[in-house]
């Protein structure tokens, strides 16, 4: 099935956001040696680096995507499970180093003359064996990372013409005020834009990261019948990097560990019982300011309150510029889950019986620090110059405090596989499993029950809870209709819960009154920036949270059919069909109070003049939102062959041709993914309803590997030149991922902190399809989309309706494997030479921070649909050395 990964980072976890058969990232589980080991956000438990070390200490590893038992569950997507390696009488293991550097590697395509400097180390070792022969082993693994990777950054800024206020629609009178924050946006050094208010600044940002990740595996024989094994992990990784315009040095970090002990216990040869107990422990960091790289970051003069470094800004056309010193939020996360498992095997003539509970704990603690330094808003560029502000938001460090969730997840089970006759089999199975609902242990949980409440509700429970009946049937078979090995029908279907687990609420229960005070303003007074905006809150700015208070169960459908056929000995095809529908699906929006429009003929039209109207909640301020009322839709075809060629030789190939639609792919915040709009129309979520943030219709993927074959008759010499040879690559193209055109600022006058307007999308000649592929300037024809008349009327073009460039990518690599037999007859050593991105094709992103067309006053952006980073990286070459024993 497909699989598609998004940039999410920091408060939607560092791990990769791994989406399988339509599921959102969060509804994956990841298991190791029986343990869930999901990180603080539900998702997969990477480091900051986003991957996971220690594959020399996994024995076994497979990913379930449809039609799993029901000894599974937590998860509605995949499941990936992993088995650690075990020690074994004779002792074992290997040592290895991979190098690279960027005196091998070609240039990125934003790349100036030289390419960036890059380091990277990895290395490791493993080495297993007995304590006891016969009864008593271990293993352990360690792995490292140094690296300090050299990226080319590219930022949007006001050119020299417009720090004076000589712009293109005429000269403007720069207030003294925002003079002083110009010094964050250094000049253009790679040509000016459009109409030549803005150009281009690139600079080479260090990325430096270090990550250290041990294993260790014991396993002991207690009798005959009694067997004892436990397993520890731990991984740590620090990383920093410079934000994207160069003035302060920010720092993530992140530490995961995992423990488990097993006891396994023969009653007979058709009874056995495993007993497990185990923790999963995810520590973050994220977004910490390290130190100012210029001096005005640390400036409290330019603060909006005493004491604070400068104020974030946005402004329509510019890179963000985050704030200085500690501006940008600080997160700490500390997710600790202690999980019990009891489960039992009996085989009793065709049926093997599987029947089980799960006891999970989790304590989920968290600190936010949300804006302290404050955000401004400019919704053109003139009006930033002129120090006139669209909205303002500051948060109260000081009244920050720890929130600690929790809650248990319990779960029971049943699973029969049934072997009906020699070619049929059935799996029949069911799950019941239900989550308390959310508390926190010093009561500071606040939630709106209305969203027209003045007041937050204060008292227990958070919400009325939606899972006790959640009772998943499971059924599927398989059936060679021919009795000769050689084709397999195959079918199931399953229901699936998504249970409201803590990470749901992690931004919900620590930004909202009265337990932190974080305020916010719509159209502060023209020259309030910096410092006068902090001086009109006024009683009702508080910020709230919005989480339904009777939510329906949430709840997935899944369905396949497929067809595997032996046309040979050495080759094998498959075709099937995946489904899935979810329901009552997490819908989440950063900010539901604004001023709610009229439905019209011709669209969602607001109050003329843009600002009139009020707002939805006039008590409160910004209002985030969590309702259980979306859904999504997805079907996927999908083909693959294995052939196993003589000599040496084997291909596989897959392919997968799909469709995700849903009303809205984020769960944690508004904008869990790179082209995720944070406030989606809540009050019609028919007008946000597109296809997935991670739809990639189309992906295929063929990999090969070649042992050379050499003439055994040849001499010794030629043999140790000629034998050990192995050729491998891996080839990937895939469709690109889904973006909207967008409008900055507020022309609508919806006065909310996350507002979103489209454009109306034109048609005509040239306009048949609304991107230029191959043309990173201008990616989107800016010509097929016309700024809305009247300005409150919004758009006609929606949620997702461009695709991002596609992907193409060959990875190759050679390896010589030299026998090592004076140690052992199994013992070798493997050198590798490896290219990621062997062709250095360019992989562009969709324009990600160049989606908005116009700005408030719908004057057209010159940066709009300006391509700025690839998905990939240029060509790499790693250099390998392992030893195996």
């Amino acid at each position: 099935p497909s699989y598609a990964t998004g940039n999410g980072r920091g408060n939607r976890g560092f791990g990769a956001q791994l989406t399988i058969s339509g599921a959102r990232p969060q509804q994956n589980n990841y298991r190791v040696d029986g343990i869930s080991i999901n990180d603080y956000s539900n998702g997969g438990p990477g480091s900051v680096l986003g991957g996971n070390l220690g594959v020399d200490a996994i024995q076994e590893f497979s990913i379930l995507t449809a039609n799993y038992s029901a000894a599974y569950g937590r998860a509605s997507g995949g499941v990936i499970n992993a088995s650690t390696r075990s020690g074994r009488n004779d002792f074992h293991g290997s040592a290895y180093e991979f190098l690279r550097n960027s005196a091998l590697d070609a240039r990125n395509f934003f790349d100036k003359a030289a390419t960036p400097p890059f380091r990277r180390n990895q290395f490791g070792v493993s080495a297993g064996g007995p304590v006891v022969k016969n009864r008593t082993f271990v293993f352990a693994d360690y792995e490292g990372i140094r690296q300090s990777t050299g990226v080319t950054n590219i930022a949007t800024v006001p050119s020299q013409a417009a720090r004076n206020g000589t712009l293109s629609t005429g000269n403007v009178a720069v207030d003294p005020l925002v003079s002083k924050y110009l010094a964050f946006y250094p000049l253009p050094n790679a040509g000016l834009l459009g109409n030549g208010d803005t150009g281009v600044f690139t600079f080479v940002g260090q990325q430096v990261a270090n990550e250290d990740f041990f294993t260790i595996r014991g396993d002991h024989q207690l009798s005959k019948e009694d067997s004892l094994s436990g397993t520890y992990r731990f991984d740590n990784a620090p990383f920093t990097v410079p934000d994207n315009l160069g003035t302060v040095l920010i720092g993530s970090a992140t530490r995961n560990q995992m423990a488990v002990l097993e006891e396994n216990h023969i009653f007979s040869t058709s009874l056995i019982n495993s007993v497990r107990f185990g923790f999963s422990r995810s520590v973050a960091r994220n977004n910490e300011s390290i130190s100012a790289l210029i001096p005005q970051a640390a400036d409290v003069s330019l603060g909006a309150t005493p004491g604070r470094t400068a104020a974030g800004v946005t402004v329509a056309g510019l890179t963000p510029f985050t704030g200085g010193i500690g501006g940008g939020g600080t997160y700490l996360y500390h997710y600790t889950s202690f999980q019990f498992y009891d489960d039992m095997f009996h085989t009793r003539g065709r049926h093997s019986l599987k029947m089980g509970v799960a006891l999970e704990r989790m304590r989920d603690n968290i600190q936010a620090f949300g804006l302290p330094n404050g955000q401004f808003v400019f919704g053109s560029l003139p009006g930033f110059l002129t120090n006139q502000p669209t909205s303002f938001q500051l948060g109260s460090a000081e009244s920050s405090t720890p929130r600690g969730l929790r809650e248990t997840l319990a779960a029971g089970y049943i699973q029969d596989d049934w072997r009906v006759r020699p070619n049929f089999n059935v799996n029949l199975g069911s799950r019941y499993e239900m989550s308390t609902v959310p508390t926190e242990v010093h009561g500071k949980l606040s939630a709106l029950r209305n969203i027209t409440d003045a007041m937050p509700h204060l008292s227990e429970p958070y919400f009325y809870n939606p899972t006790v009946h959640n009772f998943e049937p499971r059924a599927g078979f398989s059936w060679d209709p021919f009795s000769d090995g050689k084709t397999v029908i195959r079918s199931g279907f399953g229901v699936s819960d998504v249970l409201p687990l803590p990470y749901e609420f992690h931004l919900l229960s620590t930004l909202s009154a009265p337990f932190y005070a974080i305020r916010t303003i719509a159209n502060p007074p023209a020259g309030s920036f910096p410092s006068g905006a902090s001086q009109v809150f006024g009683a009702n700015s508080l910020a709230q949270a919005y989480v339904e208070p009777h939510p329906h169960r949430n709840y997935v459908l899944q369905w396949n059919f497929n067809v595997q056929r032996s046309l040979s000995r050495d080759l094998t095809l498959m075709a099937g069909y995946v489904g899935s529908r979810g329901i009552h699906q997490p819908f989440r929006t950063d900010d539901l109070n604004l001023v709610m429009p009229e439905k019209t003929a011709a669209g969602y039209l607001w109050p003329s003049p843009a600002g009139s109207g009020a707002k939805l909640n006039p008590n409160n301020g910004q209002i985030r939102g969590l309702f259980w009322a979306g859904n999504s839709i997805y079907d996927a075809l999908i083909m693959s062959i294995v052939e196993k060629f003589r000599r040496g030789l084997q291909i596989q190939g897959s392919f997968t041709w799909s469709k995700s639609i849903d009303t809205g792919s984020s769960t944690l915040v508004g904008n869990a993914f790179s082209n995720a709009i944070a406030a989606l129309p809540w009050y019609d979520l028919k007008r946000g309803r597109g296809a997935s943030d991670f739809n990639i219709p189309r992906a295929a993927v063929i990999h090969g590997t070649w042992e050379v074959p050499f003439a055994k008759s040849a001499g010794e010499i030629t043999r140790m030149l000629a034998d050990g040879w192995q050729v491998s690559a891996i080839f990937k193209a895939s469709d690109g991922i889904p973006f909207s055109p967008r409008i900055a600022g507020d022309p609508l006058g919806q006065k909310s902190l996350s507002t979103v307007d489209f454009p109306n999308r034109l048609t005509g000649p040239g306009c048949g399809s609304a991107v230029n592929p191959g043309n990173p300037a201008h990616y989107i024809k800016t010509e097929c989309f016309a700024f809305p008349a009247p300005a409150t009327l919004l758009g006609n073009s929606g949620r997702n309706i461009l695709m991002g460039p596609g992907l193409v990518n060959m990875d190759f690599s050679v390896a010589k494997n030299i026998p090592i037999r004076k140690i052992s007859e199994a013992s070798r050593a493997q050198f590798r030479v490896e290219l990621f991105n062997a062709f250095n094709h360019p992989n562009f992103l969709p324009p990600l921070n160049n989606l908005n067309l116009f700005d408030a006053a719908g004057r057209p952006i010159p940066n709009a649909g300006m391509l700025d980073a690839t998905a990939t990286s240029s060509r790499q070459i790693q250099f390998a050395l392992k030893v195996v024993w």
